[in-house]
């Protein structure tokens, strides 16, 4: 059987595969998300005098809930625009 050739144009990732700037874009919500729900919990926990309380919500809600995000965006199936897609923008 003849092997099918894959040809890419540099900088361009194969169909079906992330490209490494979307992981790494992933990974900094991931931080960021984290960040922030720690943030938003240890100033709650200043507020209402609950000392770990909210900072280990914050916690666990900000990493699991970008854990769900991270989860449903590498999972989400790659759709193809065809060229009827693209031809339709450029008329005017």
């Amino acid at each position: 059987m003849a092997e099918e050739q894959r040809t890419s144009t540099p900088g361009s990732t194969p169909p079906g595969e992330q490209s490494p700037w979307a992981l790494a874009g992933l990974g900094m919500q991931f931080f960021a998300a984290i960040l922030f729900f720690v943030f938003a919990g240890n100033w709650l926990d200043r507020r209402f005098d609950t000392s770990p309380l909210f900072l280990l919500g914050g916690l666990f809600g900000g990493g699991g809930g970008a854990f769900y995000t991270s989860y449903r965006r590498l999972t989400k199936p790659v759709t193809s625009r065809s060229t009827d897609d693209t031809d339709s923008l450029l008329k005017p």
